[in-house]
């Protein structure tokens, strides 16, 4: 094996890396440390971590040393062919001086940078691929070494237990929420379903014995405030009926019910606001809220809804990981940030997003009411 000591602290910042991963409860916040932490290692100028899909393609795929310009007129995501399909069938990692001269790589699509220099280290568990990780470009023109690979492969073996510890909470999640379905469905056949069984038996006799019709409206009215309250509880509440704050704190529960971060809800004041005004704030509600859950691996959520006479404040506020704004917005689709910014807009708000890694994530919004 070569050298470990080609850039003086390499092993320090694995362990700190490796450290880091062990901690991580979140895919893709993941994906970005080992995404970082390879580029800085190996000293490339690009970089991109994907988990493929198994139908061809990535259902996640991050890059960095790319900027966001570049990255839309690039377009469509990567395809698991060529040299990149390589590591899927072959886990040995991949290491080339020059990318275009070896006959399994195809083309760059319009856009794409030039790049020669190449690593490509499969990220492997239980002899299955669950991510791959590219490099192109060694800081300053050379190729990358032995040295970069063996130390590419020692990452990537901590992240292979990362992704997959991160992979099977975020199921558990998912079975969580499944099984809150199921609930619900028990709930159907066992509440509503037998009620207007009931309500049709009875209305079949009441052709015969009209005193029987107040029992048919009676369990009418059971029925329908049995399908009521099964709705409120997956729709998250009717803000035209209800309240931003009453829709705010069903959704809340809910997420509280199916997720293992704790989310503290404040809520002072009642907004009298419009029904659009309180439908567009709940949805900007539900992605700060989301974005908390699946990204920022946070111990704690605090939630503030707030009224003064004539302005309406939302607060979402985690102590999580944490991110660079600016190269997330660049790299990443997925957070959702951008509509967000839409939406306050829209509304004649302002959205504010204060963050940094390691320092956890607020959300804060702005906006005018009726008073």
């Amino acid at each position: 094996m070569a050298a470990m000591n080609d850039e003086p602290g390499a092993l320090r910042k694995l362990l700190d890396v490796a450290l880091a991963l062990g901690a991580e409860r979140r895919t893709e916040p993941a994906m970005r440390t080992i995404l970082e932490a390879a580029r800085d290692l190996a000293g490339a100028r690009y970089a991109a971590i994907g988990v493929p899909d198994g139908d061809g393609g990535f259902g996640l795929f991050l890059t960095s040393g790319i900027d966001s310009a570049t990255w839309d007129r690039i377009g469509s995501l990567p395809r698991t062919h060529g040299i990149l399909g390589a590591l899927l069938e072959d886990t040995r990692p991949i290491r080339v001086a020059d990318i275009t001269t070896d006959p399994r790589f195809g083309y760059y699509p319009a856009h794409h940078p030039w790049m020669r220099s190449f690593l490509g280290v499969p990220i492997v568990a239980g002899g299955e691929v669950v991510a791959e990780l590219f490099l192109a470009e060694k800081t300053g023109g050379a190729e990358f070494t032995e040295a970069d690979e063996d130390l590419l492969e020692m990452l990537a073996a901590h992240a292979a237990l990362a992704v997959v510890n991160a992979q099977r909470q975020e199921r558990a999640r998912e079975l969580s929420i499944e099984s809150e379905r199921n609930r619900i469905a028990r709930d159907l056949h066992d509440s509503v379903t037998q009620t207007l069984f009931s309500l049709t038996l009875v209305a079949e006799s009441a052709t015969a014995k009209p005193e029987l019709l107040a029992q048919v409206r009676e369990l009418s009215r059971t029925a329908l405030d049995e399908l009521r309250a099964l709705v409120d509880t997956l729709h998250g509440g009717d803000t035209s009926r209800d309240g931003l704050d009453v829709a705010l704190r069903r959704r809340v529960d809910l997420l509280r019910a199916v997720h293992d971060v704790p989310i503290d809800l404040t809520v002072t004041g009642t907004p009298r606001t419009t029904p659009a005004l309180r439908r567009e704030v709940l949805k900007i509600a539900n992605e700060a809220l989301s974005n908390a859950l699946r990204h920022s691996a946070a111990h704690r959520i605090a939630v503030a809804l707030g009224s003064g006479e004539c302005l309406l404040s939302l607060t979402v506020a985690d102590d999580g990981s944490g991110f660079d704004l600016a190269e997330t917005v660049r790299t990443s689709r997925r957070l959702g940030l951008t509509s967000m910014g839409d939406r306050a807009k829209a509304l004649g708000g302002v959205l504010e997003i204060r963050t940094a890694p390691g320092e956890g994530t607020t959300v804060s919004l702005e906006v005018r009411h009726d008073g």
